[in-house]
């Protein structure tokens, strides 16, 4: 119907004044009208009238293009024109189909990205709800969505790990992992990686063993080696933590195509980069290989190392490189912490310089920490990082302090809205457990348990049938112009990358049943058959709104 109206608009326009413009349409205040355009004012210097003249002249068109579907039409001010819709035409906004405006194209969305050997910490978690909520979006924009997960299972943290994991084995003594408990391979690794790290920074002793540890793993990849006994354990371990992310990637119902590995992509960005300082995109600077980001207002870094090992900068490389070989992508959104928006920046630059596509299509989208109210600055080298399971039982603990019950559903209904309420940016997010699970304020449970509610008014009137939404009493008009604005808020959060609009939204809408439900009996009133329809159509924003975000809306609570 917005579309309808702004095409309606354009064409008044052009009859009226002869001028060619893209309409577009914003929503007023409810006492204004459902629509306002202050198009009079956009070309009023360029056809030489007043705005108000212009605005009557085109209310006057559109009065009879529009017919019926407008039941008033007004001009505010200089030359706004607000649109009312008439209650038919409200009505069938609520069975329109969504529009797919990406039918066609392919979208690699890369997120999460933790590294084997160590721990996931809360901002796996974040990057993993909010990547997934963007990739919800861009499929339910028509998009084909690839979901992958970028991860280091080499360089210098996991010689770090295995240094310690050696130490703790007496050796390169692989039958004794089996010693370690199933349940605390994740922990255990953890540890080892805090002890590898902490004696990695304390005795200069120890930095050359994991110098030659990197290099003698990278070797096992190298060589393909499964059978040496430091492959073994490599193998071993790097599995555990594969099993690891599966398991907690399906506690909180994120799904990944693919992981592409450092081990796979680190061969491929080496080659590439080989390839392209003999033409001159790369040079070599003390025994290194680097990428002069100076000319384009960037820095210089370093992508292979003295020692030809490749950085972090090559492995991205190969990993971009990767993905457009393989999904030849219409678009690319890579999100991880704001902390990698300047190292991104550089790699990408470098690849612009001979694979053009493939970086220009490329976002990169930066996120702030996540925090625990009042908790000092976590290291996962220190051992006192919030972890990802961390998050989850604090919001279980506290919903089970306020509602006595241990609820699954609604603790990640908790972490994930309040993880998407907020506007992505490099700014640190603040996660208080309390709050998040509170059913009075702006929360996840609050709305799961508003859809519940609703749920449970429908299940009273099962053998009543919805009726016709027409001759609206206001507050029945209020819920219902509310519930069409749904469509045009998931295309602003699409086109945004943004799901935070989605959020907002639903909480907005929560309120005004909350208003209408209060003043309005459904059951048993004379309007029953058309506030049924109502609840029905609200319920189901809910729930699809809910879905998109990826959390769970609840029949019952």
């Amino acid at each position: 119907m917005k579309q309808e109206l702004e095409i309606a608009v354009a064409t008044a326009v052009n009859d009226a004044f002869g001028v060619d413009m893209t309409v577009e349409l914003t929503r007023p205040d409810e006492q204004f009208g459902d629509y306002a355009t202050n198009v009079a004012l956009q070309i009023s210097k360029q056809v030489g009238k007043n705005p108000r003249e212009i605005a009557e002249a085109l209310a006057d068109k559109l009065r009879i293009s529009l017919g019926t579907k407008l039941s008033d039409m007004s001009i505010a001010g200089p030359g706004f024109l607000n649109l009312t819709l008439s209650d038919t035409a409200l009505a069938e906004m609520t069975t329109a189909e969504r529009s797919q405006p990406l039918a066609g194209q392919t979208i690699v969305a890369e997120y999460s990205d933790p590294s084997a050997f160590k721990v996931l910490h809360a901002g796996h978690f974040y990057t993993s709800v909010v990547g997934d909520a963007v990739a919800n979006l861009l499929e339910a924009a028509g998009a084909t969505v690839h979901r992958v997960n970028f991860g280091g299972d080499v360089g210098r943290h996991v010689a770090i790990t295995m240094w310690a994991i050696l130490r703790e084995l007496g050796g390169e003594n692989p039958e004794k992992l089996a010693d370690v408990p199933e349940d605390q391979h994740a922990d255990w690794m953890s540890a080892r990686y805090v002890e590898g790290n902490t004696a990695f920074e304390d005795d200069e002793s120890v930095k050359p063993e994991v110098i030659e540890l990197n290099k003698r793993v990278y070797q096992v990849i190298a060589d393909d080696d499964h059978d040496s006994p430091l492959a073994q354990i490599y193998w071993t371990c790097r599995q555990w933590s594969y099993d690891y992310f599966d398991a907690f990637y399906a506690r909180i119902g994120a799904k990944f195509e693919k992981y592409y590995p450092e081990s796979v992509t680190g061969p491929v960005g080496l080659r590439v980069v080989r390839e392209q300082l003999a033409k001159g995109v790369y040079k070599e600077s003390d025994g290194a290989v680097v990428f002069e980001g100076e000319p384009f207002g960037l820095h210089t870094r370093v992508f292979i190392n003295s020692q030809g090992l490749p950085t972090y900068e090559t492995k991205d490389v190969g990993l971009i490189t990767l993905k457009w070989d393989e999904y030849h992508y219409d678009r690319s959104i890579i999100f991880t912490d704001y902390s990698q928006e300047n190292y991104l920046a550089v790699v990408l630059k470098s690849i612009e310089q001979f694979a053009p596509e493939a970086s220009r299509r490329t976002t990169h989208i930066p996120h702030g920490m996540v925090k625990l109210r009042g908790a000092v600055k976590m290291s996962s080298r220190k051992g006192n990082i919030f972890r990802a399971v961390d998050v989850i039982d604090s919001a279980k603990e506290a919903n089970k302090k306020a509602t006595g019950r241990d609820d699954e559903h609604a603790a990640l209904g908790a972490v994930k809205y309040a993880f998407l309420r907020q506007r992505i940016s490099p700014e640190d997010l603040i996660y208080d457990p309390e709050e998040s699970v509170s059913l009075e304020g702006n929360s996840g449970p609050y709305l799961q348990y508003a859809h519940a509610r609703a749920r449970s008014i429908l299940a009273k009137l099962s053998e009543q049938k919805a009726g016709e939404l027409a001759g609206l009493q206001p507050d029945e008009r209020s819920l219902l112009r509310k519930i069409t604005e749904y469509p045009e808020i998931v295309q602003k959060a699409t086109n945004e990358l943004m799901p935070h609009h989605i959020c907002t939204y639903l909480y907005e809408l929560a309120q005004v049943f909350n208003r209408f439900y209060e003043r309005n009996r459904v059951i048993g009133d004379g309007r029953e058959a058309a506030r049924i329809q109502l609840v029905e159509h609200y319920a189901d924003t809910l729930r699809d709104g809910l879905t998109l975000l990826g959390i769970a809306a609840p029949d019952r609570m």
